[in-house]
């Protein structure tokens, strides 16, 4: 069967242009290509056009915009997600508009479908305090709960993306008189951080019990699965769950039903902040491109923006109710009010 147009440009989108040209990592091309695997399921079962038979010429604008509300309402999709998947379709007909001239008017028409407008869900992250409480709950008794306690506490420390963490070998870390891991991140960037001296005497005594310090072990997955693989992502997510849901029944408050591995990322830059690191070096620590993307977490932090107010005037910003948050009378008063109008 002679190839389409389709499978030629995406074969040589895939395995050409975007590790060659653009310098992607495997993790983003893998992302890339989970979205053309789910945009060829939906033409085979709703556009009834197989793969072997798909051309460029069968993906027109509206094509593509009935794919995205099929994303939403049958697979459940968030906008986001749904945002996510055309961003893929976007940056693959850039690269189709010059290659293929002769469409190029329908390339383009794909190329101006909009964006879905979301509301950005709010960011979760714990407290100190809520760390601690997470970071008690392995049992350190059993060599299973003696690895998390290693995981969860780098996945901290460090302010890893999860994949960062699971490519971890023994080569990555430095044990001298301040302790470092060299972490992988996006666009194969390399950031080296500081550990805490807490941290490291848990890895030290994880890797010593699993022999990670002996040569022939330097580039074996600092965490394993009981088969001795590396751990998935969604490994290390269900284990987050798992003790982010122990510690939830011993303080609900402390512990945020959305909690996931980025959860970690996120804490670890609140408390940065808080501490009052510049953003430069949050930036760096988490090895964001700019200091654009680190100022998110300026935006979410309430303490800064109470402590910031108390800076500009003392008097306005007070931990003590004012008189009026006293007056019983009042308040019920300015409940009612509202219910005037």
């Amino acid at each position: 069967m002679k190839p389409t147009d389709f499978s030629k440009y995406l074969t040589d989108y895939l395995i050409r242009y975007l590790p060659t040209e653009c310098g992607m990592s495997r993790n983003t091309i893998q992302a890339y290509s989970q979205t053309f695997m789910i945009f060829l399921r939906y033409m085979s079962e709703e556009e009834c056009i197989k793969p072997e038979k798909l051309f460029l010429r069968d993906i027109t604008k509206q094509k593509v915009i009935s794919f995205l509300d099929w994303l939403e309402k049958e697979r459940g999709c968030s906008v986001s997600t749904r945002n996510a998947r055309l961003a893929t379709l976007h940056s693959f007909f850039r690269f189709i508009q010059y290659r293929d001239v002769e469409g190029l008017k329908q390339w383009q028409e794909v190329l101006s479908v909009r964006f879905k407008k979301c509301t950005s869900p709010e960011m979760a992250f714990l407290t100190i305090e809520g760390i601690k409480l997470l970071l008690k709950q392995p049992d350190t008794k059993t060599e299973y709960g003696r690895r998390n306690l290693a995981l969860l506490g780098l996945l901290y420390d460090s302010g890893a993306r999860v994949q960062e963490l699971i490519n971890l070998t023994p080569l990555d870390l430095r044990f001298g008189e301040t302790a470092t891991v060299r972490l992988q991140g996006k666009g194969n960037k390399a950031r080296i951080v500081p550990l805490s001296s807490s941290q490291t005497e848990n890895l030290k005594r994880y890797m010593k019990e699993h022999s990670l310090f002996e040569p022939q072990n330097a580039a074996h997955p600092i965490f394993t699965n009981p088969q001795r693989n590396r751990l998935s992502r969604v490994a290390v997510l269900n284990i987050v769950k798992k003790y982010a849901g122990m510690a939830r029944k011993i303080m609900p408050t402390l512990i945020p039903d959305n909690i996931g591995c980025h959860t970690f990322r996120h804490s670890k830059a609140m408390h940065l902040l808080e501490a009052d690191i510049n953003l430069v070096y949050i930036r760096d620590f988490l090895g964001h491109s700019s200091t654009l993307i680190t100022e998110v977490y300026a935006r979410a932090s309430e303490k800064k923006k109470v402590l910031a107010l108390q800076k500009v005037n003392p008097s306005i910003v007070t931990n003590k109710k004012t008189t009026w948050q006293k007056n019983g009378q009042l308040l019920d008063w300015l409940k009612n009010l509202q219910h005037q109008y």
